[in-house]
C-alpha cells in the first residue's frame, strides 16, 4: 500500500468542502475580492485542520507543516476564468454526473489546491516525522498575470524543491514563451460596423461574438446566404440599431486553440466575404489579413516549431469595436528555442503595414528545466508507485507557476493523457477515477518531499 492511498480516507469530507470552495466565484478577471475570499476560506480551513497558515497581502498564502530549514512546496491557484457559455450544469458548484466531477475549477485549479491542503492534513494526522518544512502555497491571480506569487516570494523563501499540479501528466520539462498583445486604433474609420465585440478572457478561445451593422437590406440577405456556406454558427437579429449578427464558436484554452473554434475569426471572415476591408476598418482588416481562420501564425509570418516544445500557437482572444475606438487582444505561445524579440519585431511590422498600434501587455519567457534535478526523481517514483508505470516527460504551451520557481520546480498533473479536462471551456471536469488517482500521486509526492534528505 502506498502512503498516497490514505487520501481516500477523507473522500466524503473532501467533497463537501470542494463544493463549498467551487461556489466562491473567484473569477480573477472580475477583480480580487472573490479570489481573496477563496484564499481566506482555504487558510481558515487549514487552521481548522491544525496546520500553520499565513496570508500574504491577500494575494497569496500558504499552509504548512513546519520541520527542517529546507522548504518543499506545492503551488496551486484559487482563481478561475469566467464561466462562459455552453454549460449544461451550474459552473459554480460541484456536479457529479456519469462518473465525472464537473465545475469551473475542478481541473484548473481549485481541485488540486484543495487536494494539497488535504495532503498536509493526512501527513499531520498520520504523525509523519518530516525532515523538511512542507508548504501548500495558494495564489489568487494565476489566470491574469501571476502577480500573486511575485508578492509571495518577495517576503517568503523560494522552495528548495517544488511542483505545481496545474497542467498534465507526466512531468513538464519545458513551457513555451507567452506573449500577450493588444492591437488597437483610435481612428477605426469603419463605414458599416457600429459594434463588434467578443471574448471574455485573454487566455481563452472566444466562444461568442456579435456585430451590429448599419447596412442595406440587400447586404442583409447576402450575408445570410454567405453564412450558410461558412463553418461558423450564425444567428441574425433585427434590432432598432440595425442588423445584429451573433456567432457562436467553441471555447478552449489559448494554449491549445486548435481544440476550440474562434467565434471572432468566424464573424470577421463572414463580414469580409461581403464587404471590402476598407469598409470594415483598420482593425478588422488587420485581423482578416493576418489571421483568417488560423491558429498557427501562418499569415502573420510567425509560424514555427521546434523539437523540444512543438509549434507556435496564436489566438485572437477578445475584440471590442465601438464609437470610442477599436481594440483586440492576442495570446501567442512560442517555442522555447525561439527569441521573443524577433517575434515582436515581425508582429509590429505587420501592424505598421495595416496602420494599427501594438502594445505588449505581458511577455513571459520560455522555461526549460534540468531533467536531472532531484524533484524529477521524486515525482517519477511517486507516479510509478500509484500508477504502476513511469510518467513521460513533455512540454506545454500553458503557463504555470513553474516559471516562478527559479528552476527548482516543474508542472505535474492533474490531467492524464487522453483525457480532456475542458480547461477554460464549458463543462470543465475530470473523471472521478482520474481525480482520485491524482490525489494519491500528489500525497505520495508530498510525503516523499517531506521526508527526503535534501
Amino acid at each position: 500500500m502506498s502512503f498516497g492511498e490514505k487520501i481516500l480516507d477523507y473522500k466524503e469530507e473532501f467533497l463537501k468542502d470542494f463544493d463549498e470552495l467551487l461556489r466562491i466565484e473567484s473569477v480573477s478577471a472580475d477583480g480580487n475580492a472573490k479570489s481573496r475570499e477563496a484564499l481566506e476560506w482555504m487558510l481558515k480551513k487549514a487552521e481548522d485542520f491544525g496546520l500553520v497558515a499565513k496570508n500574504i497581502e491577500g494575494k497569496a498564502g500558504h499552509a504548512e507543516i513546519t520541520a527542517g530549514e529546507k522548504v518543499c512546496a506545492t503551488l496551486t491557484h484559487l482563481d478561475v476564468v469566467p464561466a462562459g457559455e455552453g454549460w449544461d450544469c451550474d459552473p459554480f458548484c460541484l456536479t457529479v454526473r456519469d462518473g465525472k466531477y464537473l465545475g469551473r475549477g475542478v481541473a484548473d485549479d481549485k481541485g488540486c489546491a484543495l487536494i494539497t491542503l488535504y495532503c498536509l492534513r493526512a501527513l499531520k494526522d498520520a504523525g509523519i516525522e518530516g525532515k523538511n518544512t512542507l508548504r501548500a502555497i495558494f495564489g489568487t491571480d494565476e489566470e491574469v498575470g501571476m502577480t500573486d506569487v511575485v508578492a509571495y516570494f518577495s517576503s517568503e523563501k523560494m522552495p528548495d524543491m517544488s511542483f505545481t499540479p496545474d497542467s498534465e501528466y507526466g512531468i513538464c520539462s519545458a513551457e513555451k514563451g507567452i506573449l500577450h498583445l493588444e492591437i488597437s486604433c483610435a481612428d477605426q474609420n469603419c463605414e458599416i460596423l457600429t459594434e463588434l465585440k467578443g471574448g471574455n478572457a485573454l487566455n481563452a478561445v472566444p466562444d461568442k461574438a456579435y456585430a451590429l451593422l448599419n447596412c442595406t437590406e440587400n447586404d442583409d440577405h447576402q450575408l445570410m446566404r454567405l453564412a450558410d456556406a461558412k463553418l461558423g454558427d450564425f444567428e441574425f437579429k433585427y434590432t432598432i440599431d440595425g442588423l445584429m449578427i451573433i456567432c457562436r464558436g467553441k471555447a478552449a484554452h489559448a494554449a491549445e486553440p486548435y481544440l476550440g473554434h474562434n467565434a471572432i475569426l468566424d464573424l470577421v471572415d463572414l463580414l469580409a466575404s461581403n464587404f471590402s476591408l476598407q469598409r470594415l476598418g483598420k482593425l478588422c482588416t488587420f485581423i482578416h489579413t493576418n489571421f483568417h481562420l488560423e491558429s498557427d501564425g501562418t499569415s502573420l509570418g510567425i509560424k514555427m516549431r521546434d523539437s523540444q516544445s512543438g509549434p507556435l500557437t496564436a489566438c485572437l482572444s477578445t475584440i471590442n469595436i465601438d464609437e470610442t475606438g477599436a481594440k483586440a487582444t492576442i495570446d501567442i505561445r512560442y517555442p522555447v528555442t525561439f527569441g521573443g524579440k524577433e517575434l515582436i519585431r515581425r508582429i509590429k511590422h505587420a501592424a505598421e503595414f495595416e496602420d494599427v498600434e501594438v502594445k505588449i501587455l505581458s511577455h513571459t519567457l520560455p522555461l526549460c528545466v534540468d531533467e536531472e534535478m532531484p524533484i524529477i526523481d521524486i515525482l517519477k517514483s511517486s507516479y510509478t508507485e500509484v500508477m504502476g508505470k513511469a510518467p513521460d516527460m513533455y512540454s506545454t504551451g500553458g503557463g504555470t507557476y513553474a516559471r516562478k520557481l527559479g528552476g527548482k520546480g516543474v508542472a505535474f498533473g492533474p490531467v492524464f493523457p487522453g483525457e480532456d479536462g475542458r480547461l477554460h471551456n464549458s463543462n470543465e471536469g475530470l473523471s472521478e477515477e482520474s481525480f482520485w488517482n491524482h490525489a494519491q500521486i500528489c500525497l505520495e509526492a508530498m510525503y516523499r518531499m517531506f521526508t527526503a534528505e535534501i
